[in-house]
């Protein structure tokens, strides 16, 4: 009855005039409209209502643009004297995942109750909303009513792959896709002050309609992490408890069951909220609950977004101050952590609401399975992990050099508003040069890529000329996160873990061993040092000895025959 009840108080607060109807109204809370009618629907507000812009913004892999929807109370729809202005910005991301469209019908009716009832509204006199109406416009075509199998409504959903079957959710630091870099462009036009990603969960069984996965605070770090943790979040639970949703952080338990504590999830770069950090903007993705109605869903969805506004509202001054401090800071930052990991040994005491688990023969294999009885539910104290220590950290260099050829790479940092030149004339400079030693990879691709784990480096400083064109990256600059994050071969979501510098890891050029044995011989003469070293290795490996092309190999790796290029690592460290 609370549910519905809330509902019923929402829609005649906000009455709805038939013309603005949506799909979710008209259906009683049932349906979720196509792609085409979503889009219609804001185009016909934009048109009746001087407050509401709708533009095309970047291709999508659909072949369709993103569009951007802005609501500004005064009218004004330039970014840059909006912000002069001191307002400040709230961005909505909607079916990135196009099943999972609460936020899609949420949207709506959000714009559509502030443009036919804005007195209501009092929070948007110095907040901007941005909205993506649809991220994932190949999913959103791709409608189907079976895919989401244990979801509850809507009768017809999207599709979780994009137009190239890309989940766009583990795409924003490498932009593989379209649709990625066109939000890129989107992103850093708006450098929004609350970023917030609509989701669906799955998983385990619980009471709470909404769950928020978030920023982690050291990851965000500094007092933005602390302002996250101690101002914004409490606000926003006290806000959807209020309005009859309250919630708890996302129930990441995966190979558990929640009664006995879970890890809040890490948001790594490749993640919308950690994309976002890096940029120094707290993000949300909102997490409704699979099992639960999608009337419910939506309006638990509709009334986190309100509650972002108003959070705005309330504490504008303050998260600008604090953005624009923290943006300044990272400039002259000196030590960057590159990989986390859970810190098992402290936590946070939370109250969670769930429903007993238990294990029952299943009806399929005869085996034990697990069964949430919701006939039991509970309220308990449970522990949530939710403090990251850094692994690995790394000391910033002054500034990278990247050879112009690599202009993938270049056209990314670009693209994420990342400063640099090309060098004028060729150039001799000291850097730090990585070699890569050691790397694994899987054997099936993870999102496109045989993304590269357990990666271990070998540190040289040498003297090496750099040719007129290549670019020098300083790193001093607002950006400084993600030009670490990006170009730090550890780092979680490095552009070499994700692939994007494989052909160092070949060589192209070789011997013809029956040849090279003179020559080979000629070496260990003339290099008592490389001879000691070859002993040494035949003293300490036994099966070394009685590899003749092994032994062949060694000398060729300490020799000028090999190849500069392999396993040198293109991006160079300038620490002076």
């Amino acid at each position: 009855m609370r549910f519905f009840a809330f509902a019923l108080t929402l829609f005649l607060y906000f009455p709805a005039t038939a013309q603005y109807q949506t799909r979710f109204e008209l259906s009683g809370g049932k349906q979720t409209p196509t792609y085409q009618e979503g889009i219609a629907f804001y185009q016909k507000l934009a048109k009746n209502f001087p407050q509401i812009q709708i533009t095309e913004k970047g291709p999508t892999d659909s072949g369709l643009p993103l569009h951007l929807v802005l609501y500004s109370k005064n009218k004004e729809f330039d970014i840059r004297k909006l912000k002069s202005q001191g307002k400040a910005i709230l961005l909505i991301n909607n079916a990135i995942h196009a099943g999972e469209s609460d936020g899609v019908d949420a949207s709506m009716l959000l714009l559509r109750d502030i443009a036919t009832n804005p007195q209501k509204f009092p929070e948007l006199e110095n907040v901007v909303l941005a909205i993506i109406p649809f991220y994932n416009i190949g999913g959103a075509l791709n409608r189907n009513s079976t895919t989401r199998t244990n979801q509850d409504g809507p009768e017809e959903y999207g599709f979780r792959g994009n137009a190239r079957n890309y989940d766009l959710n583990r795409d924003f630091i490498k932009s593989d896709t379209r649709n990625a870099r066109s939000f890129a462009a989107i992103f850093h036009e708006l450098d929004p002050d609350l970023f917030a990603d609509t989701h669906v969960s799955n998983g385990a069984d619980y009471q709470y309609v909404m769950t928020l996965d978030y920023a982690q605070k050291d990851k965000l770090g500094g007092q933005l992490g602390t302002f996250n943790e101690e101002v914004f979040l409490p606000y926003m639970y006290k806000h959807l408890k209020e309005a009859g949703y309250e919630a708890t952080p996302y129930v990441n338990s995966w190979g558990q069951t929640p009664d006995k504590g879970f890890v809040q999830f890490p948001d790594w770069p490749r993640y919308s909220t950690g994309y976002a950090a890096l940029f120094h903007t707290i993000g949300v993705m909102t997490e409704t609950h699979m099992l639960k109605p999608y009337d419910q869903r939506v309006k638990s969805t509709y009334a986190y977004l309100h509650g972002n506004i108003k959070f705005l509202a309330a504490h504008r001054e303050q998260l600008l101050k604090l953005r624009k401090e923290t943006k300044e800071s990272v400039k002259t930052q000196e030590k960057f952590a590159i990989t986390w990991q859970v810190n098992k040994e402290k936590n946070t005491q939370i109250e969670f609401k769930g429903y007993e688990p238990e294990y029952v023969t299943s009806e399929v294999s005869g085996e034990k399975r697990l069964h949430y009885d919701r006939t039991k539910p509970f309220t308990k104290t449970i522990p949530f992990y939710d403090t990251y220590v850094p692994l690995d950290e790394v000391t910033k260099p002054a500034a990278y050099i990247i050879p112009q050829g690599w202009h993938n790479v270049i056209a990314l940092l670009k693209l994420n508003k990342v400063e640099m030149k090309q060098l004028e004339n060729d150039t001799e400079m000291a850097v730090e040069t990585y070699y890569i030693e050691n790397y694994e990879s899987p054997k099936t691709p993870f999102e496109g890529h045989y993304w590269h784990t357990s990666v271990s480096l070998r540190k040289e400083n040498q003297s090496l000329t750099f040719k007129k064109g290549d670019w020098y990256i300083p790193v001093n600059q607002w950006t400084n996160r993600y030009i670490i994050e990006t170009l730090e071969p550890k780092a979680v979501d490095s552009f070499f873990k994700w692939n994007f510098f494989d052909t160092i890891l070949q060589a192209k050029e070789h011997y013809s061993g029956y040849v090279f044995e003179d020559l080979a011989a000629e070496l260990l003469k003339k290099s008592p040092e490389l001879k000691a070293k070859l002993d040494a290795k035949r003293k300490a490996e036994p099966e070394f000895v009685k590899d003749a092309n092994a032994q062949l190999d060694f000398i060729y790796d300490q020799s000028a025959y090999r190849e500069k290029e392999y396993l040198r690592y293109p991006v160079f460290r300038v620490m002076k």
